[in-house]
């Protein structure tokens, strides 16, 4: 008995097809369940650009300190943003929190006489204050995150300015302890500053507390499906407003790093870390849209931010070029964001 065939058309698809449907859903699964791996890749690719364009220079020991001294302050104002985004809000206040509570810390010592460990303490209680306050008008007041933190930058502007009276304490006036995180000691012969190791120990704190307690679990809860979340029983009003006061006393902390990092104290300093903050966690692949992403994608976003800086700036390339190349990281990343969030769908 023979049996007839039907010979392949042109309409038939190629035999390939399908193999490469699954390759790219598998590699955008992967995408999608370690949100760690894209900004991991980028780093490490544009490490190695770097280091064949620019040569020895970049890979220096001496620069690549520099890179992790300059993005300290990013780093950590970036993780409370993290913690606000995988809400599924934004903080647009957290920049004008730290250089508040970075005005606090040398008033309250150097002007006022407190004893400066108190002026300190304070200082970042400040940043909890205004991390609450936040929160306050979110869960209570049921204003839209983008909104509330746009009329709390403001309002935090103005009392730095009027507490300061748009003044800077020099840095021969700051006492010791608050200028103590710019301090460095060697490690494999290069110089580290104590704010960079506590810059990690925080990230890895903060990691700690997402992904092993319940608090963490409950925040990517409520990021994820806020009304899922209260039907299961999470109180996700008082889940949202200590997610902000944590943010906020971060701040406070990152404050303290401002301090030791231009050596004064400056009702000034800080101008972009509102936006740096976010272009670090969009980069370290956290989901504007909330409940994805990793506090420790955000140290790798921070990271990427300053490898390409400094190898742009190394390479002669002009710094209208470097904010142009920023920008377009962003972008990126946010439009790879959607494409993970599609297939994962």
């Amino acid at each position: 008995m023979v049996h007839d065939t039907v010979p392949p058309t042109a309409a038939d698809p190629p035999t390939t097809r399908p193999r490469e449907r699954g390759a790219l859903a598998r590699g955008q699964s992967a995408l999608h369940t370690k949100p760690l791996l894209g900004p991991l890749i980028v780093l490490l690719l544009a490490s190695l650009f770097f280091s064949v364009w620019v040569g020895s220079r970049f890979s220096d020991p001496l620069n690549i300190s520099l890179i992790v001294q300059q993005v300290q302050i990013i780093g950590m104002v970036g993780i409370a943003q993290t913690l606000i985004v995988l809400t599924a809000g934004i903080d647009l206040s957290v920049g004008a929190i730290t250089v508040l509570a970075s005005v606090v810390m040398g008033k309250l010592a150097v002007d006022h006489g407190l004893p400066v460990p108190l002026a300190l303490l304070l200082g970042v209680i400040v940043g909890g204050v205004c991390g609450g306050l936040n929160g306050v008008l979110v869960t209570r007041f049921r204003i839209p995150p983008f909104i509330a933190t746009l009329g709390t930058l403001s309002v935090f502007s103005a009392l730095t300015l009027f507490y300061s009276r748009s003044e800077t304490i020099r840095a021969q006036d700051v006492p010791p302890l608050l200028s103590w995180p710019g301090r460095s000691i060697n490690v494999l012969g290069t110089d580290v500053t104590y704010s960079s190791l506590m810059m990690i120990g925080c990230f890895a704190a903060v990691a700690y507390l997402l992904r092993g307690t319940a608090w963490g679990a409950h925040l990517h809860a409520v990021g994820d499906n806020r009304e899922g979340a209260r039907l299961s029983g999470i109180r996700t009003g008082r889940v949202l407003l200590s997610v902000y006061v944590v943010a906020g006393l971060i701040c406070g902390i990152a404050a303290w790093f401002l301090i030791g990092r231009i050596g004064s104290v400056s009702p000034q300093a800080g101008e972009n870390l509102n936006l740096q903050s976010i272009t670090a966690v969009v980069i370290g692949g956290t989901s504007l849209f909330g409940g994805r992403g990793h506090v420790l994608g955000t140290l790798l976003g921070s990271l990427i931010v300053g490898v390409f800086s400094s190898g742009l700036a190394l390479s002669g390339v002009d710094a209208l070029w470097q904010v142009f190349t920023v920008g377009v990281l962003v972008i990126v990343a946010v439009a790879a964001d959607q494409w993970i969030r599609k297939v994962a769908a």
